[in-house]
């Protein structure tokens, strides 16, 4: 069972979101945009007047996370999709928190 968790000896360790072998470009700009949009919204918080940027990018990120996640193909799309909704959710309750969608 050793030879599951690293490559073999002719294969050499590739990180990708296309563990299936397919091309899926689709869903990988979604898991991508996902992870990114949960970052912004989150790291958005941390300043003083970003709770409008954290609580818009933080809703985009969210409900773009929930429909990535239900066309996702892989495991690697679906880990940052959760990533990326859980960041997204984090943000966007912050920003609420601290004054809502509007300046």
């Amino acid at each position: 069972m050793p030879h599951v968790l690293r490559p073999g000896e002719n294969e050499r360790f590739k990180l990708t979101l296309n563990s299936d072998g397919r091309s899926h470009p689709v869903e990988n700009l979604l898991s991508i945009g996902t992870l990114v949009c949960g970052l912004v919204a989150f790291g958005a918080t941390f300043f003083p007047g970003g709770h409008v940027i954290s609580s818009w990018v933080g809703a985009l990120g969210f409900g773009g996370g929930l429909y990535s996640q239900y066309i996702s193909a892989t495991t690697a799309e679906r880990t940052l999709n959760i990533v990326g909704i859980v960041a997204s959710f984090v943000g966007v309750a912050l920003g609420i928190a601290r004054g809502g969608f509007i300046p």
